[in-house]
């Protein structure tokens, strides 16, 4: 683990979300950017399918069009300079950014069947997101206090930490849906237009795999994600990307 030993998150036991029984995981890419209400609209529709044991467990990567979104808990006061839609979304957590270059992982596991415990879920998505990240050499680090994976930059200054990847859930029936997102490289200056997950100390901000000088392309993360979600969750199968519900 790469965070510090104080965090109590670093005790937690993830290995019990790894499969027990049942089909292995779909592994879905889109290749082309997915609207929002389309990808929320076929969330909601396989989360219900998963929940009714009526389709297998599924991982949709994507990218999205540039746009906001504000979780349940999102200020007005965030949104900074509206440049681009802004959606209300069910997910934890407060405005965020999506947007070309950034690779969204949404994750909609059966929680009921693997381990009924949204605390240690979160801890192994931010798990998954830290492993993903050390395939390239980026030490991410958990911060206690705000959420999502955090790197150091020591050299924008003392105490300065960049923000790489964010994490926001939504539980249905105990079926997991929205997830995660890696700045692979987006456009880092469409981040002003909000105060992203509210963080407003000047020495936090955001970066992005490129931004750090790993000259990587999606298709890299994707195998490294995939490669880490096996670890912590068992095994996948590659799907066609297509309609998700």
């Amino acid at each position: 683990m790469v965070n510090s030993p104080q965090n109590p998150r670093q005790q937690l036991d993830l290995t019990p979300f790894s499969a027990r029984g049942g089909p292995p995981v779909e592994w879905r890419i889109s290749d082309d950017p997915v609207p929002y209400p389309d990808a929320v609209a076929a969330m909601e529709a396989r989360v219900a399918a998963i929940a009714a044991g009526e389709a297998p467990e599924l991982v949709w990567l994507l990218e999205h069009p540039p746009l906001y979104t504000s979780g349940t808990s999102g200020k007005e006061t965030d949104l900074r300079d509206p440049r681009f839609p802004i959606f209300t979304s069910g997910r934890g957590g407060q405005l965020t950014y999506h947007g070309p270059g950034q690779r969204v992982a949404y994750v909609m596991l059966d929680l009921k069947r693997r381990r009924p415990d949204v605390r240690a879920y979160v801890a192994s998505l931010e798990e998954l997101i830290l492993r993903t990240l050390a395939a390239f050499n980026i030490r991410g680090e958990r911060r206690e206090d705000r959420v999502g994976v955090w790197v150091r930059r020591p050299d924008k200054g003392e105490g300065h930490e960049d923000k790489i990847a964010a994490i926001g859930v939504r539980l249905k029936r105990w079926v997991s849906f929205h997830g995660i997102a890696i700045n692979v490289e987006p456009e880092l200056s469409h981040f002003a237009g909000i105060v992203p997950c509210g963080v407003v100390d000047p020495r936090y901000g955001v970066t992005s795999l490129v931004d750090l000088g790993q000259l990587v392309s999606m298709a890299d993360v994707d195998l490294a994600l995939r490669q880490a979600f096996e670890e912590l969750f068992g095994p996948t199968r590659a799907q066609v990307a297509e309609a998700v519900a």
